[in-house]
């Protein structure tokens, strides 16, 4: 099994690697952590382990060369439909897990998104959880174990994946991408996510103006506040980025303020902003509250 392209999570690659060695292999496996930091590229090089001739992803054998070609006949990724994996996406999967392996001797099926499963699909994927083929492996990959049944929980192997660290998402930024000059608060905003600084590229532009208007809001008349909220409403699209990398600023602020409280009551008013918001509140109103409110706070204008 080979994981040199894959960034961070060495101890989860130990801990597959070990599982592949002893050939402990369990029919149900949990893939947790934030969104892209490569569970799914983990998940699918243990599946071809698992599913390797030779036990190994030597990648030379029929199941390897099958699998790297998108062709193997005992590997699937179930993916959301719209929005969620529906009851009938989970039926098909349990029907054909019951047809016996084509060219291993074990048949993999990854879940991904799998938290978005409705309530009626998380039931269904019981059944085969409770009772599953001997030759049946199951991975599901989430960000969010709440979202799951704990009866589905107690049926998995949870692998914790942990964010990437700065310097290694750097450079693979850097190596794969291009993507360079990355101040530090761009950073915290990634949040160890490679998937989340991709979507972020190109968009600094819009990330500086966002640092002077709030790195400079004690200074700032109301009105002329008021007046930059246009850079909010022209990126709806990038609002809840947004106002991430606002709390990123905040936080900033929060270790050397004189009067921490004032930026702990704005982090709040951030917070409670994206709530309203994804709630379908109005934009326009809700970040004049916003700009209104955080200003009042930051300055002492009750």
């Amino acid at each position: 099994m080979s994981f040199e392209n894959l960034v961070g999570n060495d101890n989860v690659k130990q801990v597959l690697t070990e599982i592949i060695k002893t050939g402990n292999i369990s029919h149900g496996y949990m893939f947790v952590g934030i969104s892209g930091i490569g569970k799914l590229l983990f998940a699918k090089e243990f599946a071809k382990a698992i599913l390797c001739n030779e036990k190994t992803g030597c990648n030379n054998c029929k199941s390897c060369i099958e699998f790297n070609t998108l062709n193997n006949p005992d590997f699937q990724v179930i993916e959301p439909d719209e929005n969620s994996i529906k009851i009938e996406q989970i039926r098909l999967m349990n029907t054909k897990i019951t047809e016996k392996p084509i060219i291993s001797n074990k048949k993999v099926y990854i879940i991904n998104n799998a938290e978005t499963m409705t309530k009626e699909a998380q039931n269904c994927l019981l059944k085969t959880l409770e009772e599953p083929p001997e030759y049946a492996v199951i991975i599901l990959i989430g960000t969010n174990e709440n979202m799951f049944l704990n009866t589905i929980k107690s049926r998995c192997i949870r692998i914790n994946f942990n964010k990437i660290n700065d310097d290694d998402l750097k450079r693979i930024l850097l190596e794969k991408y291009n993507y360079s000059n990355i101040t530090e608060n761009m950073l915290k905003l990634f949040s160890g996510s490679i998937e989340k600084a991709i979507n972020l590229q190109g968009k600094q532009e819009i990330y500086s103006e966002i640092e002077q208007i709030f790195n400079n809001i004690e200074n700032i008349n109301i009105i002329d506040l008021l007046n930059k909220k246009e850079i909010l409403l022209k990126n709806k699209e990038e609002i809840m980025n947004i106002l991430e990398y606002i709390n990123v600023l905040f936080f900033d602020k929060l270790k050397v303020a004189n009067n921490k409280n004032e930026y702990i009551d704005a982090i709040k008013i951030v917070e409670d902003t994206k709530d309203r918001l994804n709630k379908n509140a109005n934009l326009d109103m809700t970040i004049d509250n916003l700009l209104l409110n955080t200003w009042e706070t930051i300055n002492n204008k009750y």
